[in-house]
């Protein structure tokens, strides 16, 4: 852990996660990730949102915003097109991305827009009650369904995918060598990725859905994630309830601020509204 001190703002500690949480082991697997990659914090924007997940953004010594609820993807993009040199990451929750901030999600992936983002999938609102998001399996319960879901749920990746997004993959809080790959991999394509980390909430969705703390939760993950190569052999009544883990889909398509920048070159107006070359029948006389 000390490896990755110099990218935390100590005095923030201790941290205000429950016992049993995975946020920090989803925290400790990205910041792995910057650090292999040497990733410059003066040059990396990290954005969250509202909810436990996007708590983390104020443990983190780079130029970080924590932003309104369902919010961060617009954030997000404002900064990547003001300044499309830096690194942007964005942490969320399945609540915070997938229901208020749906609508940004589903564009954001539309445009391909060079943005990272880290979804936090606890499968809960942990943080504001317990209520249920659109990422809690049918059947389980919640402080808004005390009798179970009945409402199918997203499977984010997959819209991801259909939207635009270049880049998709998935992984668990046990398998978090395989997630800190991920987030590698998503850092360095070129355009909009998702990584979508199974991560476990004791306290607001296990106490409920008979698991009694952080370790069964894990366990869980272990015994019910499937890696994708694996996955490809099996039936869909062998994959019912599983959860397939890995690249999911890698795919370079256009990127959003590159198509803008050669859009103001072929209008002939530099960045901040100066003509260079007047389009022609645009001038007056």
């Amino acid at each position: 852990m000390r490896e990755l001190e110099r990218y935390l703002r100590i005095e923030k500690f201790p941290h205000i996660w429950c016992p049993g949480c995975g946020n920090g082991i989803v925290l400790g697997s990205m910041l792995r990730a910057v650090k292999r990659l040497d990733l410059d914090q003066d040059q990396t924007v990290i954005v969250g949102g509202i909810g436990c997940s996007s708590r983390a953004v104020g443990y983190l010594d780079f130029n970080t915003l924590h932003t309104t609820h369902g919010r961060a993807i617009a954030f997000a993009t404002g900064i990547k097109m003001a300044r499309p040199d830096l690194k942007v990451i964005v942490i969320t929750g399945d609540g915070d991305a997938t229901a208020i901030g749906g609508n940004h999600f589903i564009h954001a992936a539309r445009r391909n827009i060079d943005i990272t983002l880290l979804l936090f999938n606890n499968s809960i609102y942990g943080m504001t009650g317990g209520q249920y998001s659109p990422l809690t399996p049918v059947n389980k319960k919640a402080t808004t369904a005390p009798y179970g879901v009945i409402e199918p749920s997203f499977d984010i990746a997959e819209l991801a995918r259909v939207a635009g997004a270049s880049y998709v993959g998935r992984s668990t809080t046990y398998h978090s060598s395989l997630l800190t790959g991920l987030i590698m991999e998503g850092i360095e394509n070129k355009g909009f990725s998702l990584v979508e980390a199974v991560t476990a909430c004791p306290t607001a969705y296990g106490r409920r859905n008979s698991m009694k703390d952080g370790l069964e939760m894990l366990l869980w993950q272990k015994e019910n994630a499937v890696q994708i190569q694996q996955a490809k052999k099996m039936n869909p009544e062998e994959l019912a309830g599983k959860i397939i883990i890995g690249r999911l889909h890698s795919q370079a398509a256009p990127e959003y601020t590159d198509m803008y920048e050669q859009l103001i070159n072929r209008s002939g107006f530099q960045t901040g509204g100066t003509m260079v070359t007047p389009l022609k029948g645009t001038q007056r006389g």
